[in-house]
């Protein structure tokens, strides 16, 4: 990443920053705040696919995709975090060793 991309992100996230201080006196509709509620879900979402299938320049299936199959399973069936990561990281790990 070059510095001038660096340099323009980091303006724009100060002048997020500042919108947001000076928008402050003004009130904003439901519909937006119930938008920007699901941001921080689709982002962490987004950010989990593209950890897990992306790679060496497209999708990629490997040991990954189990552990976050175990991890949504784990989830679904309602268990602590705590349990999620070590179950995701453990099926990780035990694939990547028979491999």
């Amino acid at each position: 990443m070059s510095w001038t991309a660096v340099l323009l992100l980091s303006a724009g996230a100060y002048l997020l920053k500042v919108a947001g201080v000076l928008g402050g006196r003004y009130a904003v509709r439901p519909v937006a705040l119930r938008t920007v509620a699901l941001l921080p879900p689709a982002l962490l979402a987004a950010l989990v696919v593209v950890q897990t299938f992306g790679g060496e320049g497209g999708v990629v299936l490997d040991e990954r995709a189990a552990g976050l199959a175990v991890a949504g399973v784990a989830v679904w069936r309602r268990a602590p975090f705590v349990v999620v990561v070590v179950l995701a990281a453990a099926v990780t790990a035990g694939l990547r060793a028979l491999a």
